[in-house]
């Protein structure tokens, strides 16, 4: 019993026998909010969504430059034509060879033909198509708006968890680092005593130490190997070189400066900046554009048209004529108004119940939104009070453990205690102290979810903060 009392003894000194290890000169100190700022620049996931906002803005910015111009085109043609084969008695002048009957083309002197055509339409008045596509296409941009913001929740708390988890395991390897070296003193006294020939200590005190030493060893592995796991998946998650080591910049693992509002004030929020929400309020707009671009359908579209045509053949006269064209030279323009109608009314009809279908979708995908966010507030909200109670009760537990520790190594520097309550009251408190540290990890967790939950969690980053 010896050996454990004195173990006990020295695990009370706490951990200021060890000393920290200097840091390496490719270690990167972040904060929480470093942390996670720099995974919001980084993140490919995010950057993967972001691409496809930037593919609405863009169809939006089409949408918008549809209202003018909506076909405005030039074609062009290039080939050979022929010639003309004019009779040698030909008394008619180039402009009325129309009259000459022998005047014929010359295949056997072919020249080179040029052919421009330009072609515009512009809408004059379609009854909300143009202006219900665009409403679609910025509503649309909305929904990928919202969607970038729904990923960058995902990323923003995954990223803030692995920081915690980089914590935790740090304090339970600093703690089992301080056992060892515990053991190690307890081990030198142990052999000091049996040299000395103390009648309280014999070898099997030294092999009781020894087969403690075993498991710590076994903790020792497995706490680093779950740091270096907790370190490289923060380090992948921020897409750090390997050579470069994260260091939390925040210091030992603490709880959270938070205070709990009511959970209506949750919901509130929630219902207010879910992206979930607000996608699926957004694709309702959008759809409710779309029934209008294809209620129109039932009216006629009033346009102006314009086109114009150029034709050049070299060797060939133009023929001043209204009655007579030549295919391979001359120019045309036309411009008027005209009326677009669709006639298939039935083809219309199941074009405006698929899109108010379609639409009505949207309308119960939203409804359903609404109640998963509430529950997933509550959720989580329930989550942050079942871990403010644990935290509660561990920090407590700690305290009363610590006193209990204080008392028996008073009682037994004065020889009134029971050895084997100071060795209980060691490893109690030892057990408590990780059991501490999981209870603030896990009260940070909650506290996270809770902001990801109400969709505040990214904003408060990009402002600087975690929680407000």
């Amino acid at each position: 019993m010896r050996p454990l009392l004195l173990c006990a003894w020295l695990l009370t000194l706490g951990p200021g026998l060890l000393e920290a290890r200097a840091q390496s000169a490719d270690t990167l100190r972040l904060t929480l909010i470093q942390t996670l700022q720099r995974a919001l620049e980084v993140s490919p996931d995010l950057q993967a969504v972001e691409a496809r906002q930037d593919f609405a803005e863009a169809r939006y910015d089409q949408a918008r430059a549809s209202r003018f111009l909506t076909q405005f085109q030039l074609q062009t043609a290039h080939a050979v034509g022929p010639g003309l084969k004019i009779p040698e008695d030909n008394t008619f002048s180039t402009e009325a060879l129309y009259l000459n009957p022998e005047v014929r083309n010359d295949w056997s002197n072919v020249r080179p033909f040029n052919q421009l055509e330009i072609q515009l339409i512009q809408p004059l008045w379609t009854w909300g198509e143009l202006s219900g596509q665009i409403r679609a296409a910025r509503y649309g941009t909305e929904v990928e708006a919202a969607g970038t913001r729904q990923k960058a929740l995902e990323v923003t708390a995954r990223t803030g968890e692995l920081y915690f988890s980089l914590q935790l395991t740090e304090a339970l390897l600093r703690l089992a680092r301080e056992t060892g070296e515990i053991l190690d003193r307890a081990k030198e006294e142990v052999n000091r005593l049996l040299q000395e020939g103390d009648p309280t200590v014999d070898d099997a005190d030294l092999f009781q130490l020894r087969i403690t030493e075993q498991e710590y060893l076994q903790r020792v592995v497995e706490a680093e190997e779950r740091h270096r796991i907790a370190r490289s998946a923060l380090a992948r998650q921020l897409l750090l070189p390997d050579s470069l080591v994260i260091d939390p910049a925040e210091g030992p693992l603490v709880p959270l400066s938070f205070t709990l509002q009511p959970l209506e004030t949750y919901l509130e929020l929630a219902e207010a900046n879910r992206p979930e929400i607000q996608q699926a309020r957004a694709g309702l707009a959008a759809r409710e554009a779309l029934v209008d671009v294809a209620r129109s359908d039932y009216y006629p579209k009033l346009f102006l048209g314009v086109s114009g045509r150029w034709t050049y053949t070299a060797g060939r006269y133009r023929q001043p004529n209204p009655y007579i064209s030549d295919p391979y030279l001359g120019e045309s323009l036309r411009a008027g108004l005209g009326f677009r109608l669709n006639l298939n009314f039935g083809q219309t009809r199941a074009r405006v119940e698929q899109a108010r279908a379609q639409r009505n979708e949207v309308a119960y995908q939203l409804e359903a939104a609404r109640q998963l966010v509430r529950f997933e507030v509550e959720e989580a909200y329930r989550n942050v009070r079942i871990a403010q109670a644990a935290l509660e009760a561990r920090d407590r537990a700690l305290t009363i453990s610590k006193e209990w520790l204080r008392t028996e190594q008073i009682n037994f520097d004065l020889d009134l205690g029971d050895t084997e309550n100071l060795v209980r009251a060691v490893r109690e408190n030892l057990e408590l102290q990780a059991r501490y540290y999981e209870a603030v990890y896990n009260y940070n967790r909650a506290v996270l979810r809770l902001q990801r939950a109400v969709g505040v969690l990214d904003l408060n980053v990009r402002r600087g903060t975690l929680v407000e």
